[in-house]
């Protein structure tokens, strides 16, 4: 089996915003981002003839993150009002696919997607994630993929040892020590790529590198600002126990029969 899990917003945001720019008014790009969804994912559930599919959608309320750190993704621009407002609109035409969404009440659908994937792979069974962002390149495993649609790629170990010059195993701490820019997570002040891949590969790891004797100022800068790091990394490690409140047999592919 296969379960195809396609990130909601991250494919929706993206496809409006194109037709926004070339639309004469929100009705004309909403029903253009209704054709182009429709059409992306009917491309997708042929690329990939899963077994099962689900659109995974961020709940309402702020979700833990929040609370760990209240400036978390400060300053990203909330969703235009005029495509919130349509999502139902979207889901629906989603659900008359054979796709059906999972809207939790307060957690993020990076999370939720996270669990899905993690638990999957726990019982040998293989799952792709499509989403641009890179953040799920650390659940990348034998059985878990990660597909970028627009760019039409799959984000994978090759990608990861290319682009950030570390393992798989080792992005979270990566991350940790960088921050990630567009949820506004600050990492280490000073510790940009080329010194975070430099510390992550003589070190391996965020915990051997806090447990060392520092030699340069940049093991210095790290271990005097750890609170700052593991905090960070508390915050780019996606959560794998959300309570997803649905089975594998209710994400069953039927197209035959939804809608109906």
């Amino acid at each position: 089996m296969q379960l195809l899990i396609i990130d909601g917003l991250n494919l929706i945001r993206r496809l409006y915003s194109v037709h926004a720019h070339q639309a004469a008014d929100d009705t004309q790009a909403l029903a253009a981002t209704g054709q182009s969804l429709v059409k992306a994912c009917q491309r997708l559930l042929k690329q990939f003839n899963p077994s099962h599919v689900v659109a995974v959608f961020d709940g309402a309320p702020k979700g833990f993150r929040y609370h760990l750190y209240p400036e978390y993704k400060a300053g990203r621009p909330p969703m235009p009002h005029a495509l919130a407002e349509h999502l139902p609109q979207l889901q629906q035409q989603l659900w008359q696919l054979g796709i059906d969404a999972l809207l939790p009440e307060c957690d993020e659908a990076d999370d939720l997607i996270a669990t899905l994937a993690t638990t999957l792979g726990q019982h040998q069974k293989h799952s792709v994630i499509v989403s641009t962002d890179q953040g799920f390149c650390q659940l990348l495993n034998p059985y878990t993929k990660v597909w970028d649609h627009f760019k039409q790629r799959a984000l994978d170990k090759a990608f990861v040892e290319q682009h950030y010059q570390v393992q798989v195993s080792q992005l979270v701490d990566y991350w940790a020590l960088t921050g990630v820019a567009g949820s506004n997570i600050k990492g280490v002040a000073g510790i940009g790529p080329k010194r975070a891949q430099r510390l992550i590969q003589q070190h391996t790891s965020l915990n051997q590198l806090l447990t060392t004797v520092p030699t340069s100022p940049d093991e210095q800068r790290v271990i005097d600002h750890q609170a700052e790091a593991l905090l960070a990394r508390q915050l780019v490690k996606m959560a794998h126990d959300i309570e997803l409140g649905v089975n594998l047999q209710d994400l069953r592919y039927i197209p035959a029969t939804k809608g109906s």
